[in-house]
């Protein structure tokens, strides 16, 4: 007779080779049921390759915490989890948002008299990695010598790489010149600390000294010119002189171009790239947007589609946020749609770049809708949604929505805070402004920051408060930022009070932010109270300054196509159309 106490073996067989063909949430779950139907869930073998093929799975911020609990619950179901199983969910949270837990669980692995091996430390070494500040690897590090693993390659080089990310390079320098055989992981690590770093001398030097190099060699060596010093033509000769160029290192000299805004030359790379890929496309689109050129970043996303690239986040986000600039509604519809369909996964951070695009085309009610159905919201997701209504109008509900943050304990920071004062600001709200100002540094125990005072200000003058809101500038712990004065100054044309405009301007003037903007609007407070002779000399002034007002732009999205239009402009092939329109509208 089959002794019952051993499971079946020829089902543990299928249900590990049943492990390795799953790929979901969902199909994982299936195998658990039927382990526990046939009582191999008690098996420590599977249950360790099953809590492994969880961590396995491609992780949205949502799934994220759905697959960390059931790790951590089968975890638990284990009598004494080895090191195996303590490795995976560790490795797991190290690769999180959440890389504190990894080094939660590794003390608690350690409590445990769980022998930690050479795989562990890397793990927590690079969850060190992700934490301010050095001293947790620190103490990781004193006691990967205290037990011998220092002498692993893999542990050295992770710690390597934890103090470059941490700027500590003389410690890094350290852990490298004390390793005697280095791989070419090594010698990346620690040239591309030095070129973090901006000390390209140094990362050189070790460059040149390299027994073999990679493609990572090269772009580290790129990058390192490129943007940490913004030698682009040294960098171009290294590009230049590489005996083989792969992908990464075309992406890396593009990535260099667009960062110093040289679009022309980054287009030029693009198209003698023998290969592309998302990565490629992406950069390109965030280097328009960087140049405030949307209507440009969103014509390459368009490109990439059609020529049958998958867009990745960073592409669609920087497509979200062009139409976003551009006020285009019915190209983000369509981008919205084109997610859903294409089965894009999309995660809280795509999520809130729709709501903000939403917000910013003035489509209130699909941002709201959006917001609700969210499943995880990130602190920007609430701080977008605030924003969005104060902006468009709805400073009561962004007041609303500030409050309701509060009750479900969701976390704030102090944009949130800036954002439902700006709001209060607008809205005329002075009572509930100065309730939230008040209990920032009492209750919610927030640092209030010069943009804080900025807006505090501006809600006291649009109220006519202005003697209060001097008195705030003056009592503030850090000097008053020119948009003070410069709200200050707009509330003085409101009330009408000339004296305290005209000592705003000279504030202005002694930091040298009086620009034509400000100028003319002194002119017209001078000009609202009939003060001539003053109105002549503020333009006199202005005149003699080089100073010119600065010219109208608007943009306008109609049928789908988005349209620039500039004060002055007179190249527009319909002028005379629009010009007739503009005269029937002033007529009517």
């Amino acid at each position: 007779m089959k002794n019952p106490s051993f499971p079946n073996l020829r089902s543990l067989n299928e249900l590990l080779t049943l492990l390795e063909k799953r790929r979901t949430l969902s199909q994982l779950l299936q195998v658990l049921g039927q382990s526990i139907t046939t009582s191999l869930f008690a098996n420590p073998y599977f249950t360790s390759r099953f809590i492994f093929s969880l961590t396995q799975i491609h992780k949205s911020t949502w799934l994220e915490k759905k697959l960390a609990s059931y790790a951590e619950v089968i975890m638990l179901q284990i009598d004494c989890p080895g090191s195996f199983v303590w490795n995976t969910v560790i490795k797991f949270y190290t690769e999180s948002s959440n890389p504190r837990k990894a080094i939660h669980l590794f003390v608690e692995m350690r409590r445990n008299g769980v022998e930690t091996d050479e795989y562990t430390y890397p793990f927590v070494v690079t969850a060190c990695s992700s934490m301010p500040g050095p001293q947790q690897g620190l103490s990781v590090h004193g006691e990967v010598l205290k037990r011998g693993i220092g002498v692993n390659l893999y542990v050295r080089n992770c710690l390597i790489s934890f103090y470059c990310k941490n700027g500590e390079i003389v410690l890094a320098r350290k852990v490298f010149d004390e390793i005697g055989a280095k791989d070419v992981i090594s010698w990346n690590s620690i040239i591309s600390g030095y070129a973090i770093c901006g000390m390209m001398v140094e990362a050189q030097k070790l460059f040149d000294e390299m027994p073999e190099r990679d493609k990572f060699s090269w772009a580290i060596l790129i990058d390192g010119y490129g943007k940490r010093v913004g030698d682009v033509g040294r960098a171009r000769q290294l590009f230049d002189d590489m005996p083989e160029r792969d992908i990464v290192v075309w992406n890396s000299m593009i990535d260099t171009y667009a960062s110093v805004g040289n679009m022309l030359v980054a287009a030029r790379l693009f198209e003698e790239m023998p290969t592309r890929s998302v990565v490629t496309w992406s950069i390109l689109i965030d280097g328009h947007l960087r140049l405030g050129e949307p209507k440009e970043a969103l014509s390459l996303f368009e490109q990439m589609i059609r020529l049958g690239t998958t867009p990745d986040r960073v592409s669609v986000v920087g497509a979200i946020s062009a139409c976003a600039q551009l006020g285009a509604v019915a190209q983000g519809g369509w981008l919205h749609s084109y997610l859903k369909k294409s089965r894009i996964p999309m995660d809280v951070v795509i999520q809130t770049s729709l709501i903000d695009m939403y917000m910013k085309c003035g489509s209130l009610e699909m941002a709201g809708k959006l917001f609700e159905t969210m499943q995880i919201r990130s602190i920007v997701s609430w701080n977008v949604m605030i924003v969005g209504l104060g902006t468009n109008g709805r400073e009561a509900e962004a007041v609303e929505l500030f409050h309701r943050m509060e009750r479900e304990g969701a976390v704030m920071d102090d944009l949130t805070f800036l954002a439902v004062l700006t709001s209060c600001t607008h809205g005329g709200l002075i009572n509930e402004g100065m309730s939230i100002f008040h209990r920032m540094r009492s209750v919610f125990k927030v640092e209030l920051k010069v943009e804080h005072y900025g807006c505090f200000v501006d809600l006291l003058g649009r109220a006519g408060r202005l003697q209060e809101a001097v008195d705030v500038i003056k009592e503030m712990p850090m000097a008053p930022t020119p948009t003070m004065w410069g709200s200050l100054l707009a509330a003085c044309r409101i009330h009408r009070l000339v004296e305290l405009a005209e000592f705003c301007v000279e504030q202005l003037v002694c930091v040298g932010e009086d620009d034509g903007g400000v100028h003319v609007l002194m002119s017209n407070i001078y000009a609202e109270e009939g003060m001539w002779a003053d109105v002549w000399r503020m333009r006199r002034l202005m005149w003699e300054k080089g100073m010119r007002k600065e010219r109208g732009r608007s943009v306008v999205e109609i049928d789908g196509r988005v349209y620039e239009f500039m004060s002055g402009d007179e190249s527009h092939r319909l002028k005379e159309e629009i010009r007739e329109i503009v005269r029937s509208l002033a007529l009517a």
